[in-house]
């Protein structure tokens, strides 16, 4: 079916859909920022009001709060080291140090451009190539699933700050806490110690805020310095200097948004997975990886081009298939049921006007957050580095039992919020980082799922079931690639040793 691109153009340019993007990025941003307002959040409470728009209409809003709240997730993460979604993990590698050393309106304007790169190259990726690249997530099976969470596992635990093995136990016991609870596959209830408070598991937004924050909030209350370095009186954006680090890391930011989008086509990888392959692959080709995790502006430009490439990653799945790839994904699928669109490849010849309408909707959605997070990002950055500690703190304490709580309304969410915590903070000052915890946590499903679905079917064709994760190529490209992932930081520390010039005596 041809398309007509001029009434696309003048249905998405339509003041009202404008109205409706520039509202559902500013929601988004505000939302992503708090601890606990996840997205998904976000789009399920607003979805009702979408059901007397016009469809498009409807669409646009809902893709510009998804948009903007993945986005929004690297203010808490940049300003005060706690991601505001599971995405933004790995922003706060090189984020958080920025502005610990005064660069934090560097940062955010980082952030904001790489953001909209990756949002751009998503968007575009979505409205070429959809029904090509929703072929790539048909060709992953359960097997494939469980060695990506694997090689999420590995990638943190290398990257991660201290050594490897400690990255790896940080990985295991996060795999460990995501054991707990009734599993989805067979119902075994495990690790409840009779408490019915833990059938439901551990909460993974929970533990996030509580892993990353409550450290920050000790450390802060600790230290009688200033949280953050301000800035000097009278710099702005930094625009034309985060431009030219941009420029200069035009290769990286490419390649991380092509990383993130087809990362974000598999149902389920997510954000946090295309950050952490996106950073990894930055370090490795960088000149200088030593910088990393210290402040380099490469990390960040990396990881924030990644997670907001998966918003138009997902959508791929979620229209060609059916298939949503995240749960806002999931969400907005209802939404397009409830308004009678059925999702499949007929979706773009029987109704091809909606979805090229919302897609250029998105893609606009996506630059009006150039000019709305440099305004928003550079307030919030003077309002966390000039509040004084004695009203930041319980600020912050106050925000995230709110988000704890607003999760699934359950006091229980706060309690594991505020143990998770305290014990993030004893394994601190062991030299654990809350990293590799918390991706274990959420990587610990994805692998469960995919081990027993491969062993189930694997036993069900009358084989070994575990044969089934080394019977395909992608399985073992993936195993290989976990190889060389915990195998290079070995080799780099033997050549380091080698190297080490020997004394010589008179």
């Amino acid at each position: 079916m041809e398309i007509d691109f001029g009434f696309v153009l003048s249905q998405a340019l339509s003041p009202f859909n404008l109205l409706l993007a520039l509202t559902g990025v500013v929601l988004g941003t505000v939302i992503g920022a708090l601890p606990g307002l996840s997205a998904t959040m976000a789009i399920a409470v607003l979805v009702p009001f979408t059901f007397t728009m016009d469809p498009a209409s409807g669409l646009i809003m809902l893709g510009a709060i998804y948009t903007g709240a993945i986005y929004g997730g690297a203010y808490a993460a940049i300003l005060v080291n706690t991601p505001g979604t599971p995405s933004a993990i790995a922003t706060t590698f090189d984020g958080y140090p920025m502005a610990r050393r005064g660069d934090g309106d560097l940062a955010m304007t980082l952030a904001t451009l790489a953001s909209v790169v990756g949002g751009v190259v998503g968007a575009v990726l979505l409205m070429t190539l959809s029904p090509l690249l929703a072929q790539v997530a048909l060709a992953f099976h359960s097997s494939e699933y469980f060695w990506l969470a694997i090689l999420g596992l590995t990638l943190v635990a290398s990257l991660s700050s201290g050594n490897v093995l400690k990255g790896l136990i940080g990985g295991a016991f996060g795999f460990t806490l995501s054991m707990i609870g009734v599993a989805v596959i067979g119902g075994d209830t495990r690790y409840t110690f009779g408490s019915s408070a833990l059938l439901g598991g551990i909460d993974i937004v929970a533990a996030l805020i509580g892993l990353y924050c409550i450290p920050v909030l000790i450390d802060m209350v600790a230290r009688p310095d200033r949280h953050l370095e301000p800035a000097p009186i009278g710099r702005g954006f930094r625009l034309f200097e985060a431009i030219g680090l941009c420029a200069a890391n035009g290769f990286n930011l490419v390649r991380s948004s092509i990383i993130g989008t087809l990362v974000g086509i598999l149902p389920g990888a997510g954000g946090s997975i295309a950050s952490l392959v996106s950073y990894s692959q930055a370090r490795q080709a960088s000149r200088h990886p030593d910088r990393f995790g210290k402040g380099e502006p490469g990390g960040l430009l990396a990881t924030e081009s990644a997670n907001n490439a998966t918003v138009g990653g997902g959508f791929i799945p979620t229209l060609v298939l059916g298939i949503p790839g995240t749960p806002p994904d999931a969400v907005i699928l209802g939404a397009l049921l409830v308004q009678g669109i059925r999702t499949g490849p007929e979706l773009f010849t029987q109704q091809s006007g909606i979805v090229y309408v919302f897609m250029v909707g998105l893609l606009i959605a996506t630059v009006m957050m150039l000019p709305l997070g440099l305004i928003i990002g550079r307030y919030a950055y003077r309002f966390i580095v000039n509040t004084p500690k004695s009203l930041l703190v319980p600020l912050i304490a106050f925000m995230t039992v709110v988000g704890s709580f607003a999760i699934h309304s359950n006091p229980h969410d706060v309690v594991v919020m505020v143990s998770m915590g305290v014990l993030g903070w004893l394994l601190s000052l062991a030299g654990y980082g809350p990293s590799p915890i918390v991706l274990g946590l959420v990587l610990g499903q994805i692998a469960e799922q995919g081990f027993m679905r491969a062993y189930l079917i694997g036993g069900a064709r009358g084989n070994f079931g575990g044969q089934l994760l080394f019977d395909r190529p992608i399985s073992w490209a993936i195993a290989a690639l976990i190889l060389f992932t915990l195998c290079v930081p070995v080799f780099k520390h033997f050549r380091t040793g080698r190297k080490k010039p020997t004394e010589v005596r008179p």
